[in-house]
Formats: C-alpha cells, structure tokens, sequence
C-alpha cells in the first residue's frame, strides 16, 4: 500500500504510545524528524540511530547531556529542559505531532504545535482536561486540527466519518453536530466489582494488572479509579463539540467495542476492534485515509459474546468527579488533574492507599479557590498551587 508520506514528531517517544507510534511510522515509510521523552536515553539512543531524527529534546538536563555525548557521531541536534521541548518543537518541520506525554507536561507541547498551526493526534488528554478552551481557541485562529490517539474517541471519530465521509470540514467538531449521544465505554479496570471494602487494601501491583490493555502506569492506575473516563468525558466535550450530557459511559468488560455513537435519528454505530493502540494511532496518521491492517485480526466466534452494564460510580466515583469540575469551570480541571497526578504518583510508590486518591482529589476541589476565565498563566499557577496542597495533605 502506498501511503502520503509525512513527517512526524513523536512527543515522548519512550513511552506506550510513543514507541507504537515509531513501530507504525517505520511500517508506513515515514520520516520521523523530532522525538521528545523524560530521561530514558538508553531507549531514545537507539531511536535516534534508527530513525535519524533532525532533533530530540530531552527534559532532564543531566540525562540531555549524557545523550549528546552518546550520539555526539549523528547528526540529530539535542534539546535540553522542559524549555527545550517546545525550542525542539519551534524549531522542527513535521505535518503531524503525536502527542503521547503522560500528564500536564503535555499541554505547552500541544499549544506550541497548534499555534504553529500543525495536526496534532493526541494521545495527552490532560491537554485537554487542563487547557482545553485556550488549546481549541489557538487551534482555531492558527488552522490547526487535532485528531485523537484515544481508542474510545477514535472510536467515535471513525463512526462519524462512516455517517458524513465526505465532509469538506475534516475535524471532529463538525462531524460531531451530527450526534445525539456519544457512548464511551470502559473496562473497568483491574478492581470491577471489587466493593468499597475490599479496595481499601488493594496495592500499585494488582491494580497495574488492567484486564485488556498494556498502557503506561499512570494511566491504567486512572483506568483502576475510572477516573480516566472522566477526564475522556471533558476530551470528548471539546474534540466534538458537544455538552456534557450528551456524553455517556458504559462498562464493557471484553474492550472490544471501543465506543460508540447514536446520531440523530436514532441508529447507534459502533467500533470494533481488538484492544490494541496500533489502530487508533495509525488511523490519526493516516487519516482521511486508512492504512494496512498491523493489528489482530477480530474473530467473533472466538469471543463469543460481548457484556455492557452501568457503571458503579458509587464505588468508582471519578467520572461523577470530573463531570462536576466541567461544570465547575475555570481552573477546577486544573485542580483537578494535579491532585490525581499526585495523589496516583504517591499510590504507586506504596505510600498512600487507593481510596486516598479520590479522597485527596476531592479535598483539593473543595478546598482550593478557583478562577473563573484563567489565563495560561493562571491555570499554571493552580496546577503548581495544588500540587503544594496535596503534598501537605500526603
């Protein structure tokens, strides 16, 4: 198959999504020319030797130098710090930017690639969930698109390409004026079922156990309190335009049917797939189009039946959370996120039990004023101010 070749910038290139990415752009010929990550320079030495990137950035200074002098023979040109992310990002020529960093680091790598007016697939929903009116007015003054790497809102996406595929207007907020209701669904994570009383003891290992999916820590530790399908509540609210009670989850414990939608007349339309990141990603890169198939292939008589029931949120609450911190507005989303990014990070070190996540992000909502209309800077500042709060809480 002959694809259009692009150029790619793959942000936070060693993680989950990162490396499915490198994996997909090598089957599809193309030309990768920025990575970003953390500190993993082992891995992202290997990445540069093998996709010859004109520039990397790396965010710990100290692992930044170790790696200039490790790729000192090539030709990719490194960039330092949290700064040097979004120098890199100024800097390099690409037509599409992945973004798979893990958490708020993400969001100034978004802003700076849609100001430049660049298709940005995002795998980074706490762009979204933190930033989202400021990084959706940029996309719409700079021309920019951003697509999804989320399979629940690939899913949606591909079902409203299927109802309207010859739409002038690619993006997915126009698409989206053709929906009804849209129907993400979740698997629960590793403790479905599990009562209030049995989570008070569970630990980091069993809940990185998820069912279906191999994702980044972080993210199946949100999958385990749901409050990942909380924040792809308010993702879905501004990548479709739509409000948030037209947004609705169900459990779906096979993660065979990634989500769906019912239009306006009242058909509901699905996606299918086996629980693998390859064909969301791919489907963000090649989009309108679609590549060869790099998954498994679904065999129905094999699963033989597929279960939907309603969510617990009286066990898992996260959603019913987040939904309230939409409505809340202004820098609620930041206090938000910040509280779960430390309250999940202090989980997974064994120094605080599972109910304490929600317990903690909870406190910080009520406790910590919020500012209606923020600015960057101040959604900034509530970030770092309730990252404060909750260490104190710990």
């Amino acid at each position: 198959m002959i694809y259009n070749k692009k150029k790619i910038a793959v942000l936070g290139s060693t993680g989950s999504i990162g490396t499915q990415t490198l994996a997909c752009a090598k089957e599809m010929g193309y030309e990768v020319t920025l990575l970003t990550a953390s500190k993993s320079i082992d891995l992202l030495e290997k990445q540069i030797r093998e996709f010859s990137p004109s520039f990397v950035a790396v965010a710990d200074v100290a692992a930044a130098a170790e790696l200039r002098l490790r790729v000192f023979d090539t030709k990719t040109i490194i960039f330092s710090g949290s700064d040097g992310i979004l120098e890199a990002i100024d800097n390099a020529d690409f037509d599409i930017a992945v973004n798979g960093i893990v958490g708020v680091a993400g969001m100034l790598p978004t802003l700076h690639c849609v100001v430049r007016g660049k298709t940005v697939a995002l795998a980074n929903k706490e762009s979204l969930v933190v930033g989202g009116d400021i990084i959706m007015k940029a996309a719409e003054e700079n021309g920019a698109v951003i697509l999804t790497v989320d399979s629940e809102h690939s899913a949606v996406f591909q079902c409203l390409n299927g109802i309207n595929p010859t739409s002038e207007d690619l993006s997915p907020r126009i698409l989206g004026e053709k929906l009804s209701k849209i129907i993400l669904t979740a698997s629960g994570g590793a403790f479905w079922g599990m009562t209030s009383e049995e989570l008070k003891t569970v630990t980091a290992a069993s809940a990185l156990k998820h069912p279906n999916w191999k994702m980044g820590s972080k993210i199946t530790i949100d999958c385990a309190t749901m409050m990942n399908k909380g924040f792809e509540i308010i993702e879905a609210m501004y990548l479709f335009g739509v409000p948030e009670e037209k947004v609705d989850v169900v459990i779906h414990r096979e993660s065979i049917v990634h989500s769906m939608i019912e239009t306006v007349d009242g058909a509901v339309l699905a996606q299918l797939s086996v629980p693998d990141m390859r064909l969301a990603i791919q489907y963000a890169l090649t989009y309108p189009n679609r590549g060869r198939r790099q998954i498994e292939k679904l065999d129905f008589a094999k699963i033989g039946k597929l279960t939907f029931f309603e969510p617990d949120y009286k066990t898992f609450p996260g959603p019913i959370i987040c939904r309230q911190a939409k409505k809340t507005g202004g820098t609620a989303t930041s206090v938000l996120n910040a509280s779960n990014e430390v309250a999940v990070a202090r989980f997974l070190a064994g120094e605080i039990s599972y109910p304490k996540i929600t317990e903690f992000v909870c406190r910080a909502l009520n406790e910590i004023p919020v500012i209606q209309n923020p600015s960057l800077e101040e959604i900034l500042e509530a970030d770092s101010k309730t990252r404060l709060a909750v260490e104190k809480y710990i």
